[in-house]
């Protein structure tokens, strides 16, 4: 019997573990789910007679090997600065590795292991990264084997409140990991435009956003995502004008957030005395961004109130954690969004066309959210394909290739995650 392992039961992981139940009473595999949590992680494979629920600390040698020894493929969902343990284990152990986190420079330095071992490892599998370059990479090829010129790229992506589901002044509520709203642009970014390198800081991330109109949702604000310029060699596209790869968000937020990042309150370096700390006090350095914009949104956010912060908070970042996780919190049948658009102009016969290519996913609820579908779904199909035999690849990879986004993208389809395009 094939055993897939999956360390990691938290927010994103609830529509994977749910996909690779069905296949593995389908395939008769059987599923391990590992996390530090066994609560959570019985809660998420319930009844199952093909999955279990383990509990480890991951951090703890003997025991990950163990598992992953007995594994014949294993993802992991864990935070990226664990991936890496993992990862090691798996080139140790000569088990394959599926994780949506970006491919950092620990995880290439094992690149030619990977390789002459003739596994495969397949990162940024997820949403962004993942069914972004899937989506993109379709259509790069397609438009370049039509023998047009590619001049443009904007590509954009949100995990946003659905419009039935908005009730607060941000239009935003948590589907994911909120320490990672907290630090979310903290590394500022780097893009093209205009045949032009553009780089901005984190505190200059927020000034003038961009917006692009979504069919039935309105205008959305967009922001620069980490480096863009990386990616261009990847996707092929270095005679482009423009290139740039974004994150989405109401245009409210980002008004909002610029205050929040001004006043230096997603810190997660400093540390702080809690003691007799209010909210009020805490947040005090804001008060010279508060503006009739924003007030509202602060106010909300209970950056004014006289209670006391948390008492565990080290640092402004976990008491902003706190807030977004108390204050912007969705309820059990609130809706997620997630809403992705690509941009493109290309030349052909000198004659310039865009096309746009856009994606709509809502959530079922506040468990089976939109975030879980899009993030969990790929990895759960990559990781059937590769058990299954029908994507043979070896080595570390993103899904930038055909063998890989096109039985992704097709079986995505059958779940609703479906793009539509305008051409102009």
């Amino acid at each position: 019997m094939k055993s897939i392992l999956l360390f990691g039961a938290g927010k994103s992981a609830t529509c994977l573990i749910d996909y690779l139940i069905s296949e593995s009473s389908r395939q008769k595999w059987l599923l391990i789910v590992v996390d530090g949590n066994i609560e959570l992680a019985k809660s998420k494979i319930g009844n199952s007679d093909t999955a279990i629920a383990v509990s480890i600390n991951v951090e703890n040698s003997f025991d990950r090997k163990e598992l992953i020894s007995k594994a014949d493929i294993v993802i992991s969902l864990l935070p990226p600065s664990l991936h890496y343990l993992v990862a090691v284990d798996c080139v140790e152990l000569n088990k394959n590795l599926l994780t949506a986190s970006y491919v950092d420079e620990k995880i290439k330095s094992l690149a030619s292991e990977i390789k002459s071992k003739g596994l495969i490892f397949l990162c940024e599998m997820g949403l962004d990264p993942g069914i972004d370059h899937m989506s993109a990479m379709e259509l790069i090829h397609r438009i370049k084997n039509n023998g047009c010129k590619i001049t443009s790229f904007k590509s954009h992506t949100g995990g946003l409140v659905a419009p039935e589901s908005d009730t607060n002044p941000w239009h935003y509520k948590i589907s994911w990991n909120p320490r990672n709203v907290v630090l979310a642009g903290a590394a500022g970014a780097v893009y093209k435009e205009n045949n032009s390198i553009i780089s901005k800081k984190y505190h200059d991330l927020f000034d003038q956003c961009g917006e692009v109109h979504i069919k039935d949702i309105g205008n959305l604000a967009y922001y620069p995502n980490r480096d863009s310029l990386s990616y261009i060699p990847i996707y092929g596209l270095e005679e482009t004008n423009i290139f740039i790869r974004t994150t989405l968000r109401y245009p409210s937020f980002c008004k909002g957030w610029k205050a929040i990042v001004a006043a230096e309150l997603t810190d997660d370096k400093k540390q702080i005395n809690t003691d007799n700390l209010s909210f009020k006090k805490w947040s005090e350095k804001i008060l010279p961004f508060i503006n009739a914009e924003n007030k509202n949104q602060l106010k909300f956010l209970g950056l004014f109130d006289d209670l006391p912060v948390p008492s565990s908070a080290k640092n402004s970042a976990d008491i902003l954690q706190y807030l977004l996780e108390t204050k912007l919190a969705m309820s059990a049948h609130d809706k997620d969004m997630i809403v992705m658009l690509h941009e493109f102009e290309y030349l052909s016969e000198q004659i310039t066309h865009s096309l746009r290519s856009s994606l709509i996913v809502k959530g079922e609820d506040n468990i089976r959210t939109a975030m879980a579908k899009t993030v969990g779904l790929p990895l759960g199909i990559a990781a059937k394909l590769i058990l299954l035999g029908k994507i043979k690849l070896t080595g570390l990879h993103i899904p930038i290739l055909p063998e890989i986004y096109e039985p992704v993208l097709n079986e995505l389809k059958d779940h609703g995650v479906r793009f539509e395009e305008e051409l102009n």
